[in-house]
């Protein structure tokens, strides 16, 4: 997992970006009202969420993977910079276009740049070592 120097450089950002996106991904699959000031009403919003609550959970397991098999590390960085990159500048858009949210939405976007661009760094490392 995270043994040595190396790995820490390479692997932390993945295993970061598990420990927030699992529980979020419950959060929004189930009870959105308890972290978001959103209140799911009808069966698509219900449907949409769950839907949401995998595709974050499906993302987790490619992350997971990369953490522990070298085999799948550059394949988690390009999610996980792809995933990451494109919540954060969709964030930014929605702040730009909406205006300025609560602060866990304006964490969440600094917090999903800096993760993603943090992988765009190490695939670049990894590209230049391998």
């Amino acid at each position: 997992m995270l043994k040595t120097k190396q790995d820490i450089i390479t692997k932390i950002h993945l295993f970061i970006s598990v420990c927030i996106v699992i529980p979020v991904a419950f959060v929004y699959g189930f009870e959105p009202s308890l972290s978001f000031d959103m209140y799911v009403e009808t069966v698509d919003e219900r449907n949409f969420h769950k839907a949401i609550m995998g595709l974050y959970l499906g993302f987790s397991v490619i992350w997971i993977l990369g953490i522990f098999k070298s085999h799948y590390l550059k394949t988690a960085l390009l999610t996980n910079i792809i995933f990451m990159l494109g919540l954060g500048f969709g964030r930014v858009l929605s702040i730009i276009l909406d205006g300025l949210p609560t602060f866990g939405y304006v964490f969440g976007t600094v917090a999903e740049l800096f993760l993603g661009f943090y992988g765009v760094w190490v695939l670049n490392i990894f590209k230049n070592h391998s």
